[in-house]
């Protein structure tokens, strides 16, 4: 077991509430003494994805950060428990196997980030606040990997189907939104080029979400590419 308190976690009213999902102690140690250092984030950890699962719904963190290989349930198997809380946390996969297969299917149970273990501390800091923000988090080591899907398709795909059909009952504005998205832009760049509020950015992507029932950004910024809204 880890260190974590028995009883519920008390967040500070405006930190970014962090669950860090690792099955090495050294590991979990270092993620958390990174991040504890940088000003508005807590930390709360779990040595494996079934009790990561267990405390996300007890403790509803903002963002949470999985190991994809641990004992009793991995951290790919975890995501979709986690995506499917009620309100869901961001959540992104740090780990050293960063080859094409967990790539996709992380992204293709609703992960909204990848990253290696290799980041630097302030790669890893900006990763957690930008996850937090709602937006997409992606080790440019891993990118490619997305590229490469996005543009070649294939059945390993992690959202080929129907694409024109997922788009069909966007809103004009939320095909703005969506092309965005498939630029990659944060949500605050979103608002800064239409000229709206992040909050109001934030209910678009997620009727963007619904819509097209994608389980995170990433996945949506690839229906944007598929469904030929990039031209």
């Amino acid at each position: 077991m880890t260190d974590r308190a028995n009883s519920a976690v008390f967040w500070a009213g405006s930190a970014i509430r962090v669950l860090l999902a690792d099955d090495e102690e050294m590991v979990r140690h270092g993620v958390r003494a990174i991040l504890r250092h940088a000003e508005g984030i807590e930390v709360v950890e779990a040595a494996n994805g079934a009790e990561a699962v267990r405390c996300a719904a007890e403790d509803r963190p903002d963002v949470v950060l999985l190991d994809v290989r641990m004992p009793v349930l991995d951290g790919l198997a975890a995501v979709e428990p986690l995506v499917a809380l009620d309100p869901a946390p961001q959540v992104v996969m740090l780990t050293t196997f960063g080859d094409e297969e967990n790539v996709l299917r992380a992204l293709r149970a609703g992960a909204t980030g990848f990253l290696l273990k290799d980041e630097g501390p302030q790669e890893l800091i900006r990763a957690v606040r930008a996850a937090a923000a709602g937006d997409a988090v992606l080790s440019p080591g891993v990118t490619g990997t997305v590229i490469r899907r996005m543009l070649g398709g294939g059945p390993a795909d992690a959202v080929a189907a129907a694409p024109d059909s997922r788009v069909a009952g966007l809103t004009d504005r939320e095909r703005e939104v969506l092309v965005m998205l498939g630029e990659g832009l944060s949500n605050l760049e979103i608002g800064t080029r239409l000229g709206i509020g992040v909050g109001t950015v934030k209910s678009h992507v997620g009727s963007i979400l619904g819509k097209t029932g994608c389980g995170s950004r990433v996945q949506a910024a690839l229906v944007a590419h598929q469904a030929g809204l990039m031209r």
